[in-house]
């Protein structure tokens, strides 16, 4: 009696899938999952006019999420942290220390030529009260001064 008994477990053994009963197969491949499903459009964030490049006032510099960049000279920053230019001139990016580290601003100059952060008790304001002489500079042009 052992014996048979011994053989019959030995017999249901040799087959795996005795122990589970019947086992489903996949009819289907798995698919997989996508990660970000692309769910929402482009926020057409970035730099939108580059170093020495012409601004009118109103024109938008950089569009950004927090302030990556700051406002310089002649440039302010909207409540959704956009820079645009206040007065016409030309776009200047620079680097100054700020506690421990160095933060990036961004302003606008009159000329092509000019370096910033403007250094005014050597050179001098070049607007007063927020204002420039718009006359002045619509002589001199910004295509006159292409050459550099």
């Amino acid at each position: 009696m052992s014996f048979s008994f011994l053989a019959r477990c030995c017999e249901t053994a040799k087959s795996p899938f005795s122990l589970l009963g019947s086992v489903r197969t996949a009819t289907k491949r798995a698919g997989g999952t996508v990660r970000n499903h692309g769910g929402s459009p482009g926020k057409r964030l970035g730099l939108k006019k580059f170093s020495d490049q012409h601004v009118i006032p109103g024109n938008i510099i950089v569009r950004q999420r927090g302030t990556q960049f700051h406002p310089g000279q002649n440039v302010r920053i909207g409540r959704d942290h956009t820079i645009y230019a206040t007065a016409p001139g030309f776009v200047r990016f620079y680097k100054q220390k700020w506690l421990r580290g160095d933060r990036k601003f961004i302003g606008v100059v009159l000329h092509r030529g000019e370096k910033l952060p403007r250094d005014e008790t050597s050179l001098g304001r070049s607007r007063y009260f927020g204002l420039v002489d718009l006359t002045a500079f619509a002589k001199s042009g910004p295509s006159s001064q292409t050459s550099a």
